[in-house]
């Protein structure tokens, strides 16, 4: 029986339903807005593999495909401009426009009765 790869699998997935692409990429910057960095690169390279691919990512950021690839590799390092750059060319390939909330915790002791 023949094995399906990890990357083609979340291809295949991504091209029957678009919105799960997008949830890729909104638990990659959610992952990275709550502190959680390499949880988000590995959530941004898992969408970048089921979506625009690193050639494509490449030609939008003007960067060598590999060097992306290394960036969001397990053990990659990018600066914070370089995510940023490579989220707004996923957020650009995709047409859909990202958004962040501030949420409050009330202390249960200040709630007023």
């Amino acid at each position: 029986m023949p094995t399906v790869s990890f990357k083609d699998s979340l291809k295949a997935i991504a091209d029957r339903n678009p919105d799960f692409a997008n949830n890729i990429l909104e638990d990659a910057v959610n992952a990275m807005l709550t502190g959680d960095i390499n949880e988000g690169r590995i959530h941004l390279r898992d969408y970048v593999n089921a979506t625009i691919g690193f050639s494509e990512l490449a030609k939008r950021t003007g960067r060598i495909d590999k060097n992306l690839m290394r960036s969001l590799s397990e053990k990659g390092n990018p600066t914070a401009s370089n995510l940023f750059e490579i989220i707004q060319a996923c957020v650009a390939f995709e047409e859909i426009t990202l958004s962040a909330h501030v949420i409050s915790k009330v202390k249960p002791d200040l709630v007023v009765r």
